[in-house]
């Protein structure tokens, strides 16, 4: 199927100065597609040349339209030298070649280079005519819609879900080929953003093919990410979930997540707690979250345990047998689609990069990837369950050591999903009494049939453990060594917060461990709740090992007085007030024999080969925590000064807060990357904790005082992202949305009583003065006293001021880089607030990491946002260190960002994410590099009660400019 591609130059404005002695340009336009390359005439002498040239056409393979990007390169004319160039424009093709998608890229691109950033802008008109010849066997998948988000997109109906598609591309990195050669930046960034652009053309075009032989015609959950393996190669990985999506009607088009198709067989209600306070669903299905104890259904779950049992067995069994063991990338699920959740399972593995024997093939990463699947069905398996949920793999790479990382949620679909056609099982009653532990770790979302008493709060666990430093397989074995203990702490971090905030189930789970060349990172973060559904959790109980002590006895009996105090108090913070139960009914008895059979099992198992992994053995309502060591009373004096958030704020990493549902239109997306640098010579595991835990905790509190204007809100989609670049940096970077609700006359009155000096007192230390020459934070985060705020805004203030312009002119596109400006950064972190006026015309696209936004509807897709970027300096000290870097180069990216949503006739991005934030940086040299890989979903959003897009104007406090701390 050719197809014929058209780009038009039509003009370019604020470029930057490349003549001296006029001041300024003679510039000249290479577009480029494939081998073929055009150029329009020079301009001469202008900084806002007007080309209109004619139309360039390129005759290519609709397989060349998937994997080539259209270059756009905007050079200086020089008469008796080579043309200088002044920068580029990637622009993918691919949102042209969905039937449905716009009919014309068309806008304004900023220019982009990958020493000096932004360096004016360019406007191009791009048309594409495809011919349809029918031909069976063509290498392309134009048509197939891609999604980033993790829930059925919101003007789309589900018809079938088909499953799991995966696939990898690995080329060499030219970033490790200047063999012979002296490396120049420019080249060897260029040359790395184009070939990454290629490869993830490639994949894209390679994903689709195998949707397109499922029979589907989308992929939803679409998640790629980039292994840098340095002299092993450059992989490009990806995974999503293959679907039959039906476009729905624009008056039809809700504002909820669309349901997949149901049947007049759906199960009714069976929640066994009172029911949820949220409007209830237009589908009468709910989540099976019965605990042993049958509470509230005790009477008739014995009675129909067994039948249903069984019933469920032969369901299942059917589905396994049309398909294969499923995995999905979705986190969101409409009502109906989940039946029972198991758990969280997960894998890891320890590999080697140079035991690759062929680094250009696939084939090895493909074995790994393989076997860490395999891993996972196991374990879902031996929960019970058929399927995994919420699922999403990762790297970690140091030197030539690799951690592979996957995780999800076990669980049992409903088997109407998993075939073409509803399933008779000529019953309507579908209720489902199965058993879970009485604490729930999961990977995705809250469903929303799931009942909640009070309200959600984020919880973390965080780890360090060093490591010394090793080559080859005996740093691999170290590793592998290491890795059971953390991943067992971090739960028992995890267990330990659930149960002081007198929760029982985790939603959002996401643990992540890196390696450096001497420490693993390890940050797991999730949402606690109080599910009804559940047994409610027991007190914490200390214990000590040598009771005859009485100084241990009384230090013991003073820290269950704290942790009861802890847990009281929490409990009226998040408002938990569940329904008063008997003492039989808390926690879980010892099951009987018979009830101890395996739920699920295959024609081939015998009833004799496999016992059941029991997961909810003996009474759980007795906690214990024992204090043997230094290390287990620090773990506790850790648990109890986990702050909570100021009165007025809430947090979590799902995409909405549990037990909030009056959420209103106010939303301010922000993006924070802070760098800290050790300078202790001899850290223990001890002190790299503290460190660590102040480096995540007075990140939050930072937001908490930027965002004090907007009580009462919620920081919701937390996504946290660590790692180690160098041996002596520990690098964390934030995305999330702040959103503001409604609260009822009284609570608005509470919140309001305090001043908000008082609440936002943190230990914090305040960066270094303006005319220090160490631009690298201290090694001490924490400080023993307040810090004032008041002359803390005011010092702040003065930075806003002379970063306004800049911000300014980046959401304009007219940036003109100013050393001024850029060299005002003196800590790890900077913030610039959109100016509260902006002049009328500017457009904004708005952007959030949630796959809506709130007081709107999508009415269209218009294709994803998968852009990479690479960024170098050789002056960082005069680019105000790392935090005037990084706050710059993340000002670019989302002015790129917004610049190609726009030309595609969007308004907003969804389900946005930076996926890669990766610095290396050498202060000695003051030099600096960062890579960032940004994806989302470009949309078209109108107002509820509206019909036409929302006009693309600026509103005070719905998005704002972001930086090394910033917001967007």
């Amino acid at each position: 199927m050719p197809g014929k591609l058209k780009a038009k130059i039509v003009a370019g404005r604020h470029l930057p100065v490349m003549d001296r002695a006029s001041d300024l340009t003679d510039a000249f336009v290479e577009v480029k597609f494939g081998n073929t390359t055009f150029k329009t005439d020079v301009y001469p002498k202008s900084l806002n040349p007007q080309w209109n040239s004619e139309w360039f056409k390129f005759e290519v393979d609709d397989e060349d339209l998937q994997d080539e990007p259209l270059q756009i390169t905007v050079l200086d004319h020089d008469t008796y030298s080579a043309n200088d160039a002044i920068g580029k424009v990637y622009i993918d093709i691919d949102p042209l070649l969905c039937s449905e998608a716009a009919s014309v890229i068309s806008g304004w691109f900023p220019i982009y280079d990958t020493i000096h950033g932004i360096r004016g802008e360019i406007n191009v008109l791009i048309k594409v005519e495809l011919f349809n010849d029918l031909n069976r066997f063509r290498q392309s998948s134009c048509g197939v819609k891609f999604f980033c988000t993790t829930s059925i997109p919101r003007c789309y109906r589900a018809a079938m879900v088909h499953g799991f598609v995966e696939e990898l591309v690995v080329n060499e990195d030219p970033e490790y080929q200047w063999i012979d050669r002296i490396r120049t930046p420019r080249a060897s960034n260029e040359a790395r953003q184009r070939l990454i652009s290629l490869m993830s053309g490639e994949l894209q075009r390679k994903i689709g093919l195998k949707v397109l032989e499922m029979g589907g015609n989308a992929v939803v959950g679409y998640l790629q990410c980039f292994d840098l393996e340095g002299e092993s190669g450059l992989v490009v990985r990806a995974i999503g979930t293959a679907c039959t999506l039906d476009k729905l009607t624009s008056g039809s088009a809700p504002s909820t997540n669309t349901a997949l198709p149901t049947s007049s067989s759906s199960p009714p209600p069976f929640s066994p707690s009172k029911p949820c306070s949220r409007q209830s669903s237009s589908s009468d299905t709910d989540l099976s979250l019965t605990p042993k104890t049958g509470m509230g259904s005790g009477g008739s779950a014995g009675k129909e345990a067994g039948p249903l049992k069984t019933l469920l067995r032969q369901q299942t069994q059917t589905a396994l047998e049309q398909r294969e063991f499923p995995f999905f990338t979705l986190t969101s699920f409409p009502p109906g689609f989940l039946v029972h959740v198991g758990g969280v399972v997960s894998a890891r593995s320890v590999k080697l990069l140079d035991r690759i024997h062929n680094p250009d093939e696939p084939e090895t990463r493909d074995a790994w990837w393989e076997e860490i699947r395999q891993e996972i069905k196991s374990h879902a398996k031996a929960l019970g369950c058929h399927a995994v949920v919420g699922y999403s793999e990762s790297t970690s790479i140091c030197e030539e050591v690799c951690i592979l990382s996957a995780s999800g949620t076990a669980a049992i679909l409903n088997p109407r999903y998993m075939r073409e056609g509803c399933l008779d099982t000529g019953s309507t009653d579908h209720r489902l009494f199965l058993s879970v532990p009485d604490v729930l770790f999961t990977t995705i979302d809250m469903p929303p049939e799931a009942a909640v008493t009070g309200k959600g709060c984020l919880i973390q666990a965080r780890l360090c453990r060093l490591k010394k430093k090793a080559q080859g397989e005996v740093n691999a074995t170290a590793i592998s060594n290491l890795l059971p203990f953390m991943e067992y702490e971090l739960h028992t971090q995890l267990m330990n917060k659930l149960k002081l905030r007198s929760m029982n189930a985790l939603f959002g789970l996401h643990i992540q461990i890196s390696v450096g060349e001497n420490m693993l990172l390890g940050l797991a973060s999730a949402t606690g709740v109080y599910l009804t559904a559940l047994p409610a959790p027991g007190g914490i109980q200390i214990a000590g090992k040598t009771p005859g002590d009485l100084n241990n006895e009384h230090h013991i009996l003073t820290i269950q007085k704290r942790i009861n105090d802890t847990i009281a108090k929490n409990k009226e913070l998040y408002q938990i007030n569940p329904p008063e139960l008997t003492e039989e009914l808390v926690g879980s008895p010892i099951p009987e024999p018979r009830q101890r059979s395996r739920l699920l099992r295959s024609h081939s198992e015998s009833s004799d080969e496999l016992s059941e992994l029991d997961l909810s053995h003996g009474k759980k309502d007795a906690f214990v925590l024992e204090i043997d060591d230094t290390d287990a009373v620090e773990d506790i004096h850790s648990l109890l000064t986990d702050n909570s958030p100021p009165t007025g704020f809430y947090s979590c990493n799902t995409e909405l807060m549990p037990g909030i549902y009056n959420w209103t239109s106010g939303v301010q997306m922000f993006t924070s990357v802070r760098v800290f640098r050790l300078i202790h010579a001899n850290l223990t595991n001890q002190g790299l904790n503290k460190i660590f835990t102040d480096l995540c905790e007075n990140l939050l509190k930072s937001f908490y005082f930027k965002l004090r204007s907007m009580i009462p809100c919620c920081l919701c989609h937390l996504n946290f992202t660590v790692a180690v670049p160098e041996e002596e940096l520990i690098q964390v970077a934030v995305t999330a949305v702040a959103m503001t609700f409604d609260k009822d006359h009284s609570q608005e009155k509470s919140a309001d009583k305090p001043t908000t000096k008082e609440q936002l007192q943190f230990p914090l230390e305040l960066c270094a003065d303006s005319s220090s020459s160490n631009n690298q934070p201290s090694s001490k985060i924490s400080g023993t006293a307040s810090v004032d705020y008041g002359s803390f805004a005011d010092r702040c203030s003065t930075w806003l001021e002379l970063l306004r312009l800049k911000a300014h002119t980046i959401r304009r596109g007219s940036v003109k880089t100013s050393r001024r400006t850029q060299s005002l950064a003196h800590s790890a972190c900077i913030h610039a607030h959109t100016p509260p006026c902006m002049p009328p015309g500017v457009t904004v696209v708005k952007m959030t990491p949630l796959s809506f936004l709130p007081g709107t509807r999508i009415i269209k897709y218009l294709g994803i946002i998968n852009m990479f970027f690479i960024r170098e300096t050789t002056s960082l000290r005069e680019e105000g260190g790392v935090s005037g870097f990084l706050h710059s180069f993340i000002a670019e990216v989302f002015a790129m960002v917004r610049a190609h949503v726009a030309a595609l006739g969007g308004n907003a991005v969804v389900s946005y994410s930076m996926k890669e934030c990766v610095l290396m940086e050498n202060p000695n040299k003051n030099q600096a590099q960062c890579l960032i890989n940004v994806s989302g979903d470009a949309v078209i959003c109108v107002k509820e009660t509206d019909q036409e897009p929302m006009p693309s104007t600026t509103n005070t406090g719905q998005t704002c400019s972001s930086g090394a701390d910033g917001a967007t």
